[in-house]
């Protein structure tokens, strides 16, 4: 497969300033010449230098010029796929650039396969597994914090960590296999030693995981639901949140009937903040399904913003809203309109009806309150994600099922010390390594390169 030279449209189609038609693969060079004829006579592709740049044009079968083009060329092993590759940069827009991928194709070049380009880095040694890994959420980070934590993995962070556990297993299987092979040169096996060697990489091994949730926070988000009774400022938040008016604001009770879901950045975390219905009594058909709605939002939302109206008081609606949300802890309690004279919530009542919630007093209008409910947001995101060393990385889906794995072989080895034989330790200890070999792909599996490579575009 890696014999043949594959090409592909690698910018995004639509309307823009350039658009890159992307070559790999031994012999791209000498056939992209056939279809390329640069601006200054004499000039040929093949006796470029590797990283130089020439303008030209493209060229249809039929002789005829395409479009005007600058063509890259890169010489094998220096390049993203570590083969002889070429970048040819057409004018945008989805017509320029699908003729110069045709003109490309009708040479015999193959159209690549998603994640090819970067699948052939990784075969030739350019990058490991978990540096394939990030090129996708690097493509797909939503912040500038899910970005550095991808560029963190791009640069090997994640290879490196999980190298110096392996170091540990490393140890441990030559104490075991030295009491095997040369018991009566070394001795009895030392298994305190063994134990700890052990034990600092099943913490290693618990660490990461950690670190990948928090991860996970940063590159995937949450859902904040925002719920209360009618006219409590629900709207008025997304709208203050989001800097901008996206929600109609009015006096008249049920004026949002539906959801209305916006996305923001509050400190390096994706929200997906969600607007609701005002909860209460109504024969209204459209405002009850609404309603009916807002509250199943509300169930499955990461947190919850719950307003009071400081004016209106608090009655038995609001406490039976309130009741009605499961899990308390995630629940953030936001007193509107702080700012006006006649107040008839008070302290006491708020201490008594959320002993251990933190509450906000705010003034939506006067923009006091929402830079602590946005602090107070990323605080509970995180909670319990804090204490990981300041480990700092993004963990795929499938590195967290091989750190699972490797965590059970290496708690099985040190259930089973000094119960079963050296032989049956060694196994465990011989299955942690290999699960650990799989994150940066020293030990994968065909369908495990398959996994990695299928959530790729074309192109890249």
């Amino acid at each position: 497969m890696l014999d043949d030279i594959i090409g592909a449209i690698s910018t995004p189609l639509g309307e823009g300033g350039i658009a890159v038609v992307r070559v790999s693969g031994e012999g791209c060079i000498k056939k992209v010449k056939q279809i390329f004829q640069a601006r200054v006579s004499g000039k040929d592709l093949l006796e470029q230098r590797p990283f130089t740049m020439t303008l030209g044009w493209l060229k249809d079968e039929e002789g005829g010029r395409l479009d005007e083009v600058l063509v890259a060329t890169m010489k094998a092993p220096r390049s993203y796929t570590g083969e002889e590759m070429v970048e040819i940069s057409c004018h945008g827009g989805v017509i320029p650039a699908r003729r110069c991928l045709e003109s490309v194709l009708n040479t015999g070049i193959r159209l690549a396969e998603p994640g090819e380009f970067t699948r052939r880095a990784f075969v030739n040694g350019k990058m490991d597994a978990a540096q394939a890994e990030a090129v996708i959420d690097i493509i797909r980070a939503k912040t500038d914090r899910g970005l550095k934590l991808a560029m963190k993995q791009l640069e090997g962070k994640n290879s490196e960590y999980v190298k110096e556990l392996e170091d540990f297993l490393i140890e441990a299987n030559m104490l075991v296999e030295a009491n095997l092979d040369f018991s009566e040169d070394v001795g009895d096996l030392d298994f305190e030693q063994l134990r700890q060697l052990l034990l600092k990489t099943r913490v290693g091994i618990e660490k990461m995981i950690k670190a990948g949730e928090l991860g996970d926070i940063y590159k995937e988000g949450i859902s904040v639901a925002i719920c209360g009774k009618p006219n409590v400022g629900k709207s008025s938040l997304l709208n203050a949140l989001l800097r901008k008016e996206r929600a109609i604001v009015t006096d008249i009770p049920g004026t949002t009937r539906d959801l209305i879901e916006e996305h923001i950045n509050i400190n390096g975390i994706p929200v997906k903040l969600i607007d609701t219905a005002g909860i209460r009594e109504t024969s209204d058909i459209v405002e009850q399904i609404g309603i009916s709605r807002a509250q199943q939002a509300v169930r499955d939302s990461d947190l919850v913003v719950f307003l009071l109206d400081i004016e209106a008081g608090m009655d038995e609606l609001d406490r039976a809203i309130y009741h009605d949300i499961e899990n308390k802890e995630r629940v953030i309690v936001l007193i509107n309109k702080d700012d006006l004279m006649a107040k008839n919530i008070s302290e006491e009542e708020i201490k008594d009806n959320f002993p251990e919630l933190k509450v906000i007093w705010a003034s939506i209008k006067e923009d006091i309150g929402i830079q602590e409910l946005e602090d107070i947001i990323e605080q509970k995101a995180v909670n319990g994600f804090m204490d990981s060393d300041n480990l700092e990385m993004a963990v795929s889906l499938r590195q967290k099922e091989i750190l699972l794995a490797g965590k059970r072989y290496i708690q099985e080895a040190m259930d089973a010390m000094e119960k079963v034989s050296l032989d049956c330790l060694g196994v465990d200890l011989q299955n942690a390594m290999d699960s650990l070999g799989e994150i940066t792909g020293r030990n994968l599996k065909e369908e495990s390169i398959n996994r990695i490579f299928k959530e790729f575009c074309i192109g890249k």
